[in-house]
């Protein structure tokens, strides 16, 4: 059975790049009947918080595709120095006394590759054993092959066959001198504990690779399938990041931003991966079905935003789709959230009378506190007058087709039908183009001109808050 595994650190909010490597591993465990593991990769304890924790898991709940199994490499620690003692008993890494600030002894040279320090590399077995009986503190280093002409290779599902020499690999840490296992030993210890059969991750860890083969092989571990993913960036073609890029490259921007987690999921797929059969709007089960690794491209994919807008068109457009799609009480109870974030009084009752009329006008599910804030509020937000007034008008025909419309729907049935009739015979009555009657109205009632069908809008407000809003505007015209 294949075996995946997200493992993110806890040292950030879970980025864009990182939600879209969760959902193609999600999507090739379940493309293949795998299963899904969910690691949190907590070794690092400077940098690891709580915050960062909270982000990951409310970005991946939100996401909504789920796991199978669920880890914490804090909770494994002894079965990373287990496994690194394994390696140090083979003769395939040493014990390295050299001092060391505790932030780099686990990161290669500032000159280039940390090929290894002779001195300790070449410690007699007696004399590591001596040092290390009497405390002296020591990192614990991978002993890298140095045979002439020796490289390390593995088969990249994306990226083709990829192969490094020995010469260019330091002898890199396993155990730092506190005893806490360091990133490649720790990730490389449970996934072969786990049994993880395939890794998909980032393209920036092509170079992390080479060494975990050369872990997996100490380890005896079996052979393990890897796929690394083009890398997500900005229009001006540099690397996503919060610094420089916002909140934006953050998942919960985007659900805070009023995007439906499937649209995102949807959206997020179609950034360096393709069915080749030119679809873009995907059910959930349509993306299980066609995920397969030979769609992944090589080429990083661009996420398009601006300072103006900073949301990518298609995430939006594919959004909006989705909404017009959706079954209205879905599509109510998704919209009520945000409207009370906005400070509307909604009830569940009133969002489902008027989520249908706004369907249509909405792109992300924030839309709602723009676009429908007239229903729920008692007074209008100030509004310019002259839009009372229709195209070729002027106050008086304003004036009088609010005053017959008052008349009119005092009397008039609340119903689409009854509303309809009733102001277009009063239209009439006044000589009045439909336009030049309704348009006083609608600014009246919710205080634009462009807003949802006249006729739906009033019978979801009412007689009582349309009378009230008319009356209002009567006492705006000039």
């Amino acid at each position: 059975m294949f075996r995946l595994r997200f493992a993110p650190s806890p040292t950030g909010y879970l980025h864009i790049g990182s939600a879209r490597t969760f959902i193609f591993n999600w999507l090739f465990a379940r493309h293949h009947g795998g299963t899904m593991i969910l690691r949190i990769d907590d070794t690092d304890v400077d940098r690891n918080t709580q915050t960062s924790l909270d982000s990951i898991f409310d970005g991946l709940n939100w996401l909504d595709l789920g796991w199978d199994e669920f880890y914490r490499q804090s909770d494994r620690l002894d079965r990373h120095r287990r496994a690194a003692q394994v390696i140090f008993e083979k003769g395939l890494a040493y014990r390295d006394f050299t001092p060391a600030a505790a932030d780099i002894e686990d990161k290669s040279h500032a000159a280039g590759p940390w090929l290894f320090n002779p001195g300790m590399r070449e410690l007699s077995a007696a004399e590591s054993d001596r040092r290390a009986a009497a405390g002296e503190p020591f990192v614990l280093r991978f002993r890298v092959p140095r045979e002439s002409g020796r490289s390390v290779s593995f088969d990249d599902a994306v990226y083709g066959p990829q192969s490094k020499s020995t010469a260019d690999i330091e002898d890199f840490a396993l155990l730092r001198s506190n005893g806490m296992p360091t990133y490649h030993m720790a990730s490389c210890a449970d996934d072969a504990d786990l049994a993880i059969t395939h890794i998909i991750r980032g393209q920036d860890h092509v170079s992390n690779t080479f060494k975990h083969v050369l872990i997996f092989e100490a380890l005896g571990a079996a052979a393990i399938r890897f796929a690394h993913l083009p890398l997500l960036i900005a229009p001006d073609g540099s690397k996503l990041s919060k610094r420089k890029h916002g909140p934006v490259v953050s998942v919960t921007a985007y659900r805070d931003g009023g995007f439906l987690p499937h649209t995102y999921v949807n959206f997020l797929c179609l950034l360096g991966w393709s069915p080749k059969d030119d679809r873009e709007k995907m059910t959930r089960q349509e993306l299980v079905d066609a995920f397969t690794l030979d769609g992944v491209n090589r080429s990083n994919a661009v996420v398009n935003f601006s300072d103006q807008d900073p949301f990518d068109p298609k995430a939006v457009w594919l959004n909006s789709e989705y909404l017009r799609e959706m079954p209205i009480d879905a599509l109510a109870a998704q919209l009520l959230p945000f409207a009370r974030a906005a400070s509307l009084d909604a009830s569940p009752e009133q969002m489902l009378r008027v989520a249908p009329l706004i369907r249509e006008r909405i792109k992300l599910l924030a839309d709602v506190s723009t676009v429908a804030d007239f229903f729920f509020v008692k007074e209008l937000a100030p509004y310019d007058p002259a839009e009372l007034i229709p195209q070729k008008g002027d106050a008086a025909m304003a004036r009088a087709a609010l005053l017959r419309a008052s008349e009119t729907l005092a009397a008039a049935e609340f119903t689409h039908h009854g509303l309809e009739e009733a102001l277009r015979a009063a239209a009439g009555e006044l000589h009045l183009k439909a336009g030049q009657m309704f348009q006083p109205i609608r600014v009246a009632v919710c205080g634009r001109k462009n807003a949802p069908p006249l006729f739906e809008t009033l019978e979801v407000l009412g007689r009582e808050t349309t009378l009230h809003r008319i009356r209002q505007a009567l006492d705006k015209l000039p």
